[in-house]
């Protein structure tokens, strides 16, 4: 998909000479067109839900004249992915983020052009910041009723804030999404799903992705991690009171504060201290490979946190990891976060992709659809119990490219201690949905037998032999 060659910009959206779609793109594409022109496409991540969506928007404009193409992005690196990837289809787009004054006269100007009759079509591309601030809001009254929305990685805009300042006069609709489900928080999924419509078939899972060959094979070596006896004592205490709150749950139907809890304690799995020491047992067997990427934090704030929001233990994890890495080992990395500035991003992008660089230590650029298909290897070290983060970060890594035949994945598993009879039972309903999607991704790889032989002894200790 990305071998596209760019169309001579137009400003009119057409598909690019030497696009052909997958099967299962097509079949997104007649789904939505069924729908009336709204929906939603669970499709994994890496499998062309840009390209599907622009070839969308496309036939759109040969059908009905398409005046306008929105696209909201929940990250400034979005908004330039974005906007390579229409360029392939002819179009010109204003990127309005970041200073207001340099797009708004731009875009005013173009949307009156649009509406009367002077220009044939208009691409906007900005962010889910952008969209809520009154600059951007005072603008859309005037986008015209052909005007197609599409929410990327839609499940962002299920947050109050964001779904209130979604336009409601024009209704051509598409929401992207590898996970649309917002965690812990069924009225934000359904409010997502009532405004740009329901899941479409076909919905692609990683695994019918490695199949049809849209995502490359992989290796998976999960990494048994236990906590140490100060860590072991606060996750009793966090388990104990989460016991609570699950029954409470069970007597009101609701509970932040078990919320809460899970929270507190899947950051204090995340930064479980004793995944530094596998990360250096690992490593130094490791010296002479290269294209590998370090994960670290959880990535816990649902509607784009920032580098600058992170958690303190978050930054720690970041750079005792870029220590280990780079001071004790001599492993050639930099840091790559939120607050990486875009054109410092596409030279660490290329000295990785080069090999000058042989790792990445990152927080979070595995959540939100940062495209980086020269990784061959991937360290997570961040923990989570959020099924969108855990299937997007392993399915970032899955991206095909020219010099990539499979990739290996190395995924450190935090252990639970044995905190007896009591907690058994918390911790058995618990542990069992983290563990299945575990087990699924062992399954998947090209070495299932060995990867899931790691995993046993978690199944046999909670007694979860039936997973």
């Amino acid at each position: 998909m990305n071998l596209l060659q760019v169309q001579a910009p137009t400003g009119c959206p057409r598909l690019p000479s030497t696009l052909h779609l997958r099967p299962y793109q097509k079949q997104a594409a007649a789904s939505w067109f069924a729908n009336k022109g709204r929906g939603t496409l669970k499709m994994a991540t890496g499998t062309g839900k840009t390209i599907t969506a622009l070839a969308i928007a496309t036939e759109l404009y040969q059908k009905i004249g398409l005046q306008v193409l929105l696209v909201l992005c929940p990250y400034r690196h979005l908004v330039t992915q974005w906007a390579r990837e229409s360029e392939k289809f002819g179009l010109q787009p204003i990127l309005a983020f970041e200073n207001v004054r340099s797009w708004q006269s731009d875009l005013s100007n173009q949307l009156y052009n649009v509406c009367s009759g002077g220009q044939r079509f208009l691409c906007v591309i900005t962010t889910n910041s952008t969209l809520i601030k009154e600059g951007f809001q005072s603008q859309l009254r005037y986008f015209p009723a052909k005007t197609l929305i599409i929410g990327d990685e839609a499940h962002n805009l299920g947050a109050p804030r964001l779904e209130e300042s979604l336009p409601r006069n024009f209704g051509l609709r598409l929401a992207l999404s590898a996970t649309p489900e917002r965690y812990f928080d069924e009225t934000g999924t359904q409010s997502l799903l009532d405004y740009f419509g329901p899941v479409l078939s076909p919905e692609l899972t990683l695994g019918d992705a490695i199949r049809q060959g849209a995502l490359v094979h992989y290796l998976y070596y999960p990494l048994l991690v236990t906590l140490t006896e100060e860590e072991s004592i606060v996750y009793a205490k966090l388990t104990k009171r989460i016991g609570w709150a699950l029954w409470n749950n069970e007597q009101d139907g609701g509970s932040p504060v078990l919320t809460g809890l899970l929270m507190q304690r899947a950051r204090l799995i995340g930064a479980a201290t004793n995944k530094l020491t596998a990360l250096r047992q690992l490593m130094a067997q490791r010296t002479h490979t290269s294209h590998t990427l370090f994960y670290c934090g959880d990535g816990s704030v649902e509607d784009g946190g920032s580098f600058e929001g992170s958690s303190l233990w978050e930054r720690r994890q970041l750079h005792a990891v870029t220590k280990i890495l780079g001071k004790e080992i001599g492993y050639r990395v930099n840091t790559y976060t939120a607050t990486t500035p875009l054109p410092e991003r596409e030279r660490l992008r290329h000295q990785f992709e080069s090999g000058e660089l042989q790792g990445l230590v990152a927080i979070r650029c595995l959540d939100e659809g940062v495209d980086i298909p020269a990784i061959r290897t991937a360290v997570i070290l961040a923990s989570t119990g959020n099924p969108r983060q855990f299937i997007q970060r392993r399915g970032r890594i899955l991206r095909p490219h020219s010099e990539k035949e499979r990739a290996t994945l190395f995924d450190a598993i935090v252990t639970p201690p044995d905190l007896g009879r009591e907690a058994m039972e918390i911790e058995r309903n618990i542990l069992r949905k983290e563990l299945r999607r575990f087990l699924e991704f062992a399954d998947l790889a090209d070495n299932a037998g060995e990867a899931r032989k790691t995993l046993l002894s978690l199944q046999k200790k909670y007694d979860l032999l039936d997973m």
